[in-house]
């Protein structure tokens, strides 16, 4: 029984975080305190009710031996004790109407038991109030102490009284002091802590609408270039099939090449949506070196690809290759779908030192209505993308006849990217 009091006396005297408390008295302390929190008027009608029981004594002496001084020893009891009751409401008023039915019972010349109450009022306002308050309240407690030491000093010299009386008024100012700069500093902790996670929800938020919009680009460019090439071919198929079965047959092939892959590629956009923790299979991301398979998959449709390449992706950022990966896709994507009667596209990539340029134009018409900035998520993607670079897009008729994309992608640090 011991040791667990020593346990726990010293964790309840420590900084250590309360929960590491174990044992039946620091739960009764615990329960307690929260009582207290939830219930500070009961809880000061309780204290009050203890200094009555304090003063409880000599209200019996002075009733059976003062005869009718006795009421003016009950009556100011009764004042000094009963506002107790009020303090934590009203710390500033009881505490002077205390000191003032001091300086009354001082008057009339009545020593009484109650005065420890003017301790618990001093500590009140040192509590709740800044220091220079709390000062001033120690000042007017110490003048009363002053008062009482030249009156009653027992068998002690008034000086010798007034050092025993100073000691509980200096115990009782520093109390509460201390006790209102660690709420203070609780109040700052608890603050900067809901501060802090607030912005870590309002990042998460952040974060995951830029994880969705990456996502949905993504599934865009993967699906709707697939889908258009799988629907070319589909129709191109069809037509070719009673005249040229084999051509037909090797179309569809190709559409079941093309819709395998695409379904692997949405399968690995969608697992980061997964919240398992079991691993799961992970590809890289497509990059320069997959657009000649990219293209292959369109000359199938029956579009010519010619391609023109400057210079070499060295060292270039794996993002980079594949903002222009997506760029190429989406350009012939848009080929497919917009462009009336196109049979050529002509792509160059321009690799410097310090931007990669992709120009992509085909000999097609565009339909009648679509413009930059109606042709759709597309475009905007292909912006987006550039964009992360510092770098832009321009999309539109070409002086030439056709439709022409230009995009420029500054990459100034190239071994150096962002994840």
């Amino acid at each position: 029984m011991t040791d667990r009091v020593l346990t726990w006396w010293r964790e309840w005297i420590s900084d250590a975080p309360r929960a590491a408390m174990s044992g039946r008295l620091p739960s009764a302390y615990l329960t307690v305190k929260t009582l207290i929190g939830r219930h500070p008027t009961r809880t000061d009608a309780a204290l009050a009710l203890v200094m009555g029981l304090w003063a409880l004594p000599q209200m019996i002496y002075h009733a059976r031996h003062s005869g009718s001084s006795f009421f003016g020893y009950l009556l100011l009891s009764v004042l000094l004790v009963v506002p107790l009751i009020w303090r934590r409401r009203f710390p500033l008023s009881t505490f002077a109407f205390s000191a003032a039915v001091a300086l009354v019972q001082w008057i009339v010349g009545l020593e009484l038991a109650a005065d420890i109450t003017l301790l618990v009022y001093l500590y009140t306002v040192a509590s709740r109030y800044p220091m220079r308050v709390a000062v001033l309240a120690g000042v007017v407690m110490e003048f009363g102490v002053l008062l009482a030491s030249i009156r009653w000093p027992r068998d002690l010299h008034w000086t010798e009284m007034l050092v025993l009386l100073t000691g509980p008024v200096v115990a009782a100012l520093l109390l509460g002091v201390y006790v209102r700069h660690r709420r203070n500093s609780l109040d700052v902790l608890v603050g900067r802590a809901q501060q802090l996670e607030r912005e870590r929800d309002q990042q998460a938020v952040i974060a995951a609408a830029e994880e969705r919009t990456r996502i949905a680009r993504e599934m865009h460019d993967v699906v709707a270039h697939s889908l258009l090439v799988m629907v070319t071919l589909s129709e191109g198929a069809a037509m070719k099939q009673a005249r040229e079965p084999v051509r037909a047959g090797e179309a569809m092939r190709q559409v079941s090449a093309t819709g395998r892959q695409t379904l692997t590629e949405i399968r690995r956009l969608l697992g980061v949506l997964r919240t398992e923790t079991a691993p799961q299979e992970r590809s890289p991301q497509p990059g320069v070196a997959e657009i000649d398979s990219l293209l292959e998959r369109v000359r199938k449709t029956g579009l010519n690809v010619d391609v023109t390449v400057t210079g070499a992706p060295d060292a270039l950022p794996p993002s980079a290759e594949l903002a222009v990966y997506r760029i190429v896709q989406e350009a012939l994507t848009n080929t497919l779908k917009h462009s009336v009667d196109a049979s050529s596209v002509r792509i160059g990539i321009s690799y410097g030192t310090d931007a990669v340029t992709v120009d992509v134009r085909d000999d097609g018409a565009a339909t009648s209505g679509v413009s930059a900035e109606t042709a759709g998520h597309g475009v905007i993607g292909m912006r987006e993308r550039a964009a992360v670079y510092g770098g832009t897009v321009n999309a539109g008729p070409d002086s030439a006849g056709g439709w022409r994309i230009h995009a420029h992608l500054p990459v100034t640090t190239r071994v150096e990217d962002a994840p």
